[in-house]
C-alpha cells in the first residue's frame, strides 16, 4: 500500500511538474506597446521578451486581413523574439498572434489602432519661440507622486543633484503664464523614466523608452498636457536621446545581443571631440571612440548600427508623435550616435509627418562644423545630413561676448556682424535654433554681470534676428547660476512649490528689477508672436560704427530698424548711410515705449541700449 501510494505521488508530481513547463509564458515586455493602421510606412517590427523563456524553436503565426508576416528574428538571446509584419492594408483591431514549440502555444493580443482624426506635428518655425522647462525644477502639481514605491529616488528638495518635485501636472498648472508670457512652444527636458540610483532629475538617462517617469506623470497625463498647450496655441518639442539609455535600463540586464550597447562590459568613454566625424584628416580610432564612446559611466553608449536597434528606435519616435501630439524633437547630443542612422531616423519621421521639427544639439563653436549637420550642406566627404534645424552655439557665444568684451575690430558689436556675416555657410540660417543659454550653460543675465541694459539688448537682439529663439526658463526673472555647477543653472522655479516665500508667477511676487525684465520680455515676446517680419522678413545689416550695431527686418512693403548701442555713452546716428531701406520711410514708433519719432533722419540711442523701431 505505501509502495503504492508512493508511484502515485511520484506520477501526480512529475505530471504537475510537465504542466508547469508547458504552462503559458507571458511577455515581460512588447515593444512597441501598441501601433496604428494607416500609417505611410507599413512595415512594424515588434520586440516580444521573457527574461527567463526560451524561444529559439517558437514559431509565430498570425491570421489577420491585411497582415503579412515578413520576418521572425530570434536573436543571439533567446529570450527576444523580433516579428516583422507588412500592415499596408490591415484595418485597425486585435493581431492575434500564436507562438507554438511543439504543445506549448502562446497568445497574444497585439492592438492596431485607428489614428486619430487631428492634427499632430505640427513642427515649429521661425514665427514661434521656444521656451525651456526642467520638469523636476519648474513646479510641483501633484505632490502625490513625488515619492514612488520601486523607484530609486524619492523627493530630496534640500539636495541640488536630488529630486525636487516638479512635475508635468505643475507644468500644466502654469499654462495660463507661459500663455501670458508670449511664447509659443516648449521644450521640455526629457519626461520619459529615468529609474537611476541618483542623480536623474535631469532626465538624460533614460531607462523606460515607452513610459513617462512617474514622478512626473503618466503616459495619459503627458498626452492630456499636450492637448491643453495646443487649445492655448502652445506647441510641443520632446527631448530624445539616441546615443545612449540609462545603466538601469531593463535592456542592461538582458540584451538581445551582445553588440547592443558599445564595448559592453567594459567602459570606454567617449572623447567629446565632435569635429572628428567631419575632419577630412580624422583616424579610425579617433572616430571610433568619439561615436561609440559612453557619455558618462551611467549612459551606456547605444549601436544604432544594430539593425534591429535600429529600427526600434525609430519606431520609439514615431510612436511618441503619433501617441502624444508633440510637434517637434529635440535631438541631445547629434553629432554622437552613427549618423547614417540619424540621417535614416530623421528620414523616417519627415517622411510620416512633413511639416515636423527636428532640432539637433551640436555643441562646437564653429560654424563650418555645426553647418555640416544641416540638412542641404554640401559636404565634401559625401555625408548628406537630414536635420532641418542645429543649435547655433556660435551666434549664442557671441552674443555674451558682445555685451562683455572692449570694443574692437572683432569685438564688441563687430562680433555680432562677423557671426552673422558668414551665414553663407548653413543651408537656411532662419532654422537655426537661437538662445543665449540653456538648462547646460551659465545663466544669462550672470554672463553679462547682472547688467539689466545689456541683458535687455542680448534679449532683444535674440527676438529680432534671424532663427527660432529660445529662452530658458527663470530668464524673464534674472534667475541666474554658474554652470561649473549643473544644479546651479536648474534652479527651482520660484512660487512653483507650495510654502515658497516667493510666487514670481505673480507680478506682486516678483521684484521691481525682475518686472522690468519680466515687461520688457513679455511686450517683445507678444509683439513678436503676430510680427511676420521678424519671423521670415529679408535681414540686412550695416557694418557697426561708433560702436552702434544697426540691422533691419524688411520686406518691399515694411521694416522694422534695430539699433544696439555697444558704447558707454549716448551716440547720434545719421540714417543716411541706411538709404537703401530708410529712404521709404519718414518716421517710426518704439515697439517697446510707443515712443513715435517725427523724423528719422538723426536717431539717439542712449549708452548700451537697444532700440527697436516700426518705421512709417
Amino acid at each position: 500500500m505505501r509502495k503504492l501510494y508512493f508511484i502515485s505521488f511520484l506520477l501526480v508530481s512529475i505530471l504537475s511538474t510537465n504542466l508547469f513547463a508547458q504552462k503559458d509564458i507571458t511577455f515581460s515586455h512588447v515593444e512597441p506597446p501598441f501601433w496604428w493602421a494607416g500609417m505611410k510606412e507599413t512595415e512594424l517590427q515588434i520586440m516580444f521578451h521573457n527574461e527567463t523563456a526560451d524561444f529559439t524553436n517558437y514559431k509565430v503565426s498570425l491570421d489577420y486581413p491585411g497582415v503579412k508576416i515578413k520576418e521572425v528574428t530570434i536573436p543571439e538571446n533567446p529570450h527576444f523574439i523580433f516579428v516583422t509584419l507588412d500592415i499596408a492594408s490591415a484595418k485597425a483591431g486585435i493581431l492575434p498572434f500564436l507562438f507554438t514549440e511543439g504543445k506549448k502555444k502562446l497568445k497574444y493580443a497585439y492592438t492596431l489602432k485607428e489614428r486619430e482624426n487631428k492634427t499632430k506635428a505640427q513642427g515649429v518655425t521661425s514665427a514661434d519661440v521656444v521656451y525651456l522647462i526642467m520638469p523636476d525644477r519648474f513646479a510641483n502639481g501633484d505632490p502625490t507622486n513625488d515619492n514612488i514605491k520601486g523607484m530609486h529616488e524619492g523627493l530630496e528638495r534640500d539636495k541640488p543633484f536630488g529630486r525636487h518635485g516638479g512635475d508635468i501636472k505643475g507644468i500644466n498648472d502654469h499654462l495660463d503664464y507661459i500663455e501670458d508670457l508670449g511664447v509659443t512652444a516648449l521644450w521640455l527636458n526629457p519626461v520619459l523614466e529615468n529609474n537611476q540610483e541618483k542623480g536623474s532629475y535631469h532626465g538624460y538617462a533614460i531607462t523606460d523608452l515607452y513610459n513617462v517617469d512617474r514622478r512626473f506623470g503618466s503616459n495619459e497625463t503627458y498626452k492630456k498636457f499636450i492637448e491643453s498647450s495646443h487649445q492655448k496655441g502652445i506647441k510641443i518639442i520632446q527631448d530624445m536621446v539616441m546615443n545612449h539609455i540609462g545603466l538601469g535600463h531593463w535592456f542592461m540586464k538582458d540584451m538581445p545581443t551582445k553588440d547592443w550597447i558599445h564595448y559592453y562590459p567594459d567602459y570606454v568613454q567617449t572623447s567629446f571631440r565632435a569635429h572628428v566625424i567631419s575632419d577630412p584628416y580624422k583616424s579610425s580610432a579617433d572616430s571610433v571612440k568619439m561615436s561609440n564612446g559612453w557619455f558618462v559611466k551611467d549612459m551606456p553608449d547605444i549601436n544604432q548600427s544594430n539593425p534591429l536597434f535600429a529600427k526600434y528606435l525609430i519606431q520609439n519616435s514615431i510612436w511618441w508623435v503619433e501617441f502624444a501630439g508633440i510637434d517637434g524633437i529635440r535631438q541631445d547630443t547629434h553629432p554622437y550616435p552613427d549618423k547614417n542612422f540619424i540621417s535614416d531616423w530623421i528620414n523616417a519621421l519627415v517622411k510620416e509627418y512633413p511639416s515636423f521639427y527636428i532640432v539637433g544639439e551640436v555643441w562646437m563653436g564653429s560654424i563650418p562644423h555645426i553647418a555640416y549637420w544641416q540638412k542641404g550642406v554640401d559636404n565634401k566627404d559625401g555625408y548628406k545630413p537630414a536635420l532641418p534645424s542645429v543649435t547655433d552655439f556660435p551666434l549664442c557665444f557671441a552674443i555674451a561676448q558682445t555685451l562683455t568684451e572692449d570694443s574692437g575690430w572683432e569685438t564688441g558689436v563687430n562680433k555680432l556682424y562677423n557671426v552673422l556675416s558668414q551665414d553663407f555657410i548653413y543651408p537656411d540660417a532662419n532654422h537655426n535654433l537661437t538662445f543665449v543659454d540653456n538648462h547646460d550653460m551659465t545663466r544669462f543675465f550672470l554672463l553679462v554681470k547682472r547688467d539689466l541694459k545689456k541683458f535687455k539688448q542680448g534679449i532683444g537682439f535674440l527676438l529680432t534676428t534671424r532663427g527660432i529663439p529660445q529662452l530658458y526658463y527663470g530668464t524673464e526673472l534674472l534667475m541666474d547660476g554658474d554652470a561649473a555647477s549643473h544644479p546651479d543653472v536648474r534652479k527651482d522655479f520660484p512660487g512653483g512649490w507650495p510654502g515658497d516665500a516667493q510666487n514670481a508667477f505673480t507680478a506682486a511676487g516678483r521684484t521691481e528689477e525682475q518686472n522690468e525684465a519680466f515687461d520688457f520680455m513679455r511686450t517683445l515676446l507678444n509683439w513678436r508672436k503676430g510680427e511676420e517680419l521678424i519671423h521670415s522678413g529679408k535681414l540686412t545689416h550695416f557694418v557697426p560704427e561708433d560702436d552702434v550695431y544697426v540691422y533691419f527686418r524688411h520686406d518691399k512693403d515694411r521694416a522694422v530698424m534695430v539699433m544696439i548701442n555697444g558704447s558707454s555713452k549716448e551716440v547720434n546716428v545719421k540714417t543716411e548711410r541706411f538709404a537703401e531701406i530708410t529712404s521709404r520711410y519718414k518716421s517710426a514708433a518704439d515697439v517697446l515705449t510707443k515712443k513715435e519719432f517725427a523724423s528719422i533722419e538723426s536717431l539717439s540711442i542712449g549708452a548700451n541700449e537697444i532700440l527697436i523701431l516700426e518705421l512709417k
